[in-house]
């Protein structure tokens, strides 16, 4: 798969992702929120609960499932990432978790599922 169609492929799971949050009562504060350091996928707020959230879209198991691209290494990116955004926007004091949503299709780019895990990532 070239870059272009992965980052189609992307763009198209966070659409799916925002959605599918937006349809549980969350509200997208921002996407695609990005500094130096790298990028978050979607902002949003369960309540008072500040969420970031890691969206990971697959085609198909060649790559495996979309739970298995957040690796230990992707893992302590994203906290990175989250407490910059904290400290950005003077968020000291909110409650604060990291989930995924997770797109999987098949290879004829039907949608499979759209998952979403509540605290998949975790400080370790």
């Amino acid at each position: 798969m070239t870059k272009g169609a992965r980052k189609k492929l992307g763009a198209w799971g966070e659409k799916v992702a925002a959605l599918h949050l937006e349809g549980k009562g969350y509200e997208i504060v921002a996407r695609n929120w990005h500094c130096a350091r790298g990028e978050i996928d979607l902002v949003a707020r369960a309540g008072e609960v500040l969420v970031f959230v890691e969206v990971k879209t697959r085609r198909g198991r060649a790559m495996g499932t979309p739970e298995e691209g957040v690796t230990w290494h992707k893992s302590q990116k994203l906290l990175e990432l989250s407490q910059h955004y904290l400290l950005e926007h003077d968020l000291d004091d909110v409650e604060w978790r990291i989930d995924l949503v997770a797109v999987e299709l098949d290879q004829s780019g039907k949608l499979l599922r759209c998952e979403h895990i509540d605290g998949a990532v975790r400080g370790w």
